[in-house]
């Protein structure tokens, strides 16, 4: 069993730490590189950096910050934003990062999953997958920072980037994002049972009870959340311990 991860989520715009909801009404949270540092001596697992404007404006992930991360932060952390080639992962990986995340550029080319996967190892590759709940019941994978619809059907594009070599997915819950409303049980509990990697659950966590309930109710490894410990309303701390308190097993 793999001990579940908590992954403070950092999104960054113009270099600095932002929060919205629902994609939208950003606002400055502050400095990645000093978010980040504060993040790992309070005991997260893991970090994920996300530059949510990269794919929309068309600029790379900068590799200046993932550098300065990666002097300061010796647990693993995942970069995404901006990456279109094996090229781009390299860079990322030599900068620092454990993990790359790709999202619209694998919904354009998805062999570019597998050819990250066998250049640098599938533990390396981060299918992040931005979804959202449609009228008929299913759920459809959206790209551009989640501006736009791809029609592609979530079960079955989460299959495919699984079979091209994706180690992990980030599965993250548009309709849930920043409404700390609890995770989307139902589309995590769905996905899960179509692959066999983990998954990191993305999407309205709102306080400690939501960390426990997405470990108690669906299969996912990792719970994501910005807001609730970007504003100080939960620490790291008191989270693995209701976690530990549930018979959770967390890294202490």
């Amino acid at each position: 069993m793999l001990k579940k991860r908590i992954i403070p989520c950092l999104d960054v715009k113009d270099g600095r730490v932002v929060k919205g909801v629902n994609f939208v009404n950003l606002t400055d949270v502050g400095d990645p590189v000093d978010t980040a540092r504060v993040y790992y001596e309070a005991g997260c697992d893991e970090l994920v950096f996300l530059d949510i404007t990269a794919t929309h404006e068309q600029r790379d992930t900068t590799v200046e910050m993932v550098r300065r991360v990666a002097n300061q932060v010796f647990i693993p952390f995942t970069v995404g934003g901006g990456i279109r080639s094996v090229g781009d992962m390299n860079r990322m990986l030599k900068a620092g990062a454990d993990k790359v995340a790709v999202n619209s550029s694998a919904v354009a080319n998805p062999q570019l999953i597998k050819e990250c996967a066998e250049k640098f190892g599938s533990q390396c590759v981060v299918a992040a997958i931005d979804a959202k709940k449609e009228t008929d019941g299913s759920w459809h994978v959206y790209v551009a920072g989640g501006r736009k619809d791809t029609g592609k059907d979530l079960l079955q594009w989460a299959r495919e980037v699984v079979e091209l070599g994706a180690g992990e997915i980030l599965l993250t819950s548009m309709d849930k994002d920043g409404t700390k409303s609890g995770f989307d049980l139902d589309m995590l509990n769905a996905v899960a049972s179509v692959v066999d990697v983990p998954i990191i659950a993305s999407g309205g966590a709102g306080g400690i009870a939501h960390m426990v309930e997405v470990f108690e109710k669906t299969p996912a490894t990792g719970a994501l959340a910005a807001s609730i410990f970007h504003y100080g309303e939960v620490s790291i701390k008191d989270t693995k311990q209701a976690m530990t308190d549930a018979g959770i097993e967390v890294r202490l």
